[in-house]
C-alpha cells in the first residue's frame, strides 16, 4: 500500500495496536479486511484522544492510509457499500475462528491456532464499525479470547490443554498480546515494546462455556487460512479441507405462494439484500452451508414477509 508509514504509536492508543498490526498482516491477501481494521482503529482512536498533538498526528497519518486505500480499491463494493463490507469481514472472522476451533477440537495445539483465535476476536471488534454486534458474535469473541489465553498459558506452563468449550476460570491475555506486539509493529518496521493487555482481565469471561453453542470445527469451510500466522517457528500437519454439512433446503419454500396482502417494507428489502450479500460473501470462502442458510432466509422473507 502506497501510504505514508505511521508515526510511533502514542501510549493512549495501546488498545488499538493489535488491530493495526492485523491490518498490516492482511494488506496483501485481504485488503478489504485490512481497510476496516484501520477504520476501526481510527474511530476508536478518535474516541480515546483526538486533541493531544501526538495523537492528532497519528490519526492524521492513519486517515491518509485510509484515504489511499479507499482510492486504490474504489471499485470494490466491499469498500463502497457497508453491507457488503460487513459480510466480508464477518465471514473472514468466522473463517479464522473455525480454523482454530477445528484445530482445538482435534487436539492440535500450536501457535498458529492461538493466533487464529486471537485474530478472530480482533476482527469481531472491527465489526462494531457497522453497528451493534449480534449475540452470537459477542459469544464467539469472548470464547476466542478465552481460548487464546487458556491454550497459550497451558503451553507456556508445559500443560496439555483440554479441547472444546470446557468450563474454565478467567485467563489473562497479557502474554498473548505481548507475543503479538513483539512479532511486528504498527509503523516503520520497528518492534514496539511489549504493552499491557489491550483488554482488562475482567473482560475475559470466567463462566462455564459448556452452555454456549460454538459451531464444531468439522463445519470449517474449505480453504481454511493456511497462511496465518507467519514466522511462528512451528510446523503442524497440513489441514485438509473438512467436509461440509450442507443444510437441507426447505422444500416448502418451493410451493409457498406469496399472499396478495403481503407488503414488504423498505426494512424487509434491506434485510433480504443483507442475506443475499452474506451468501455471496460466504461463497468467496466456499462456505456453502452459510450461503444456503442466508439464501433461504432471504427467500422466506420475500415470499412471506416474515423471517
Amino acid at each position: 500500500m502506497a501510504a505514508t508509514a505511521l508515526p510511533p504509536l502514542p501510549p493512549q492508543f495501546k488498545n488499538i495496536q493489535h488491530h493495526l498490526r492485523t491490518a498490516q498482516e492482511l494488506d496483501k491477501r485481504e485488503p478489504v479486511v485490512a481497510y476496516y481494521c484501520r477504520l476501526y482503529a481510527m474511530q476508536t482512536g478518535m474516541k480515546i484522544d483526538s486533541k493531544t498533538p501526538e495523537c492528532r498526528k497519528f490519526l492524521s497519518k492513519l486517515m491518509d492510509q485510509l484515504e489511499a486505500m479507499k482510492k486504490q480499491f474504489g471499485d470494490n463494493e466491499a469498500i463502497t457499500q457497508e453491507i457488503v463490507g460487513s459480510a466480508h469481514v464477518e465471514n473472514y472472522a468466522l473463517k479464522m475462528f473455525l480454523y482454530a476451533d477445528n484445530e482445538d477440537r482435534a487436539g492440535r495445539f500450536h501457535k498458529n491456532m492461538i493466533k487464529s483465535f486471537y485474530t478472530a476476536s480482533l476482527l469481531i471488534d472491527v465489526l462494531t464499525v457497522f453497528g451493534e454486534l449480534s449475540e452470537e458474535n459477542v459469544q464467539h469473541r469472548k470464547y476466542a479470547r478465552w481460548k487464546a489465553a487458556y491454550i497459550h498459558n497451558c503451553l507456556k506452563n508445559g500443560e496439555t490443554p483440554q479441547p472444546g468449550p470446557i468450563g474454565m476460570e478467567g485467563e489473562s491475555l497479557v502474554d498473548v498480546e505481548r507475543d503479538e506486539a513483539g512479532s511486528s509493529s504498527v509503523h516503520g518496521g520497528t518492534t514496539q515494546p511489549a504493552s499491557s493487555s489491550s483488554y482488562e482481565t475482567n473482560n475475559v469471561p470466567s463462566s462455564n462455556y459448556t452452555g454456549i453453542h460454538i459451531p464444531p470445527g468439522a463445519h470449517a469451510p474449505a480453504n481454511t487460512p493456511a497462511e496465518v500466522p507467519h514466522n511462528t517457528g512451528m510446523s503442524h500437519n497440513t489441514i485438509q479441507p473438512a467436509p461440509q454439512n450442507i443444510p437441507l433446503v426447505d422444500s416448502s419454500l418451493y410451493s409457498t405462494q406469496s399472499a396478495g396482502e403481503v407488503r414488504l417494507t423498505p426494512e424487509d428489502f434491506a434485510r433480504a439484500q443483507k442475506y443475499c450479500k452474506y451468501a455471496g460473501s460466504a461463497l468467496q470462502y466456499e462456505d456453502v452451508s452459510t450461503a444456503v442458510q442466508n439464501l433461504q432466509k432471504a427467500l422466506k422473507l420475500l415470499i412471506t414477509g416474515r423471517e
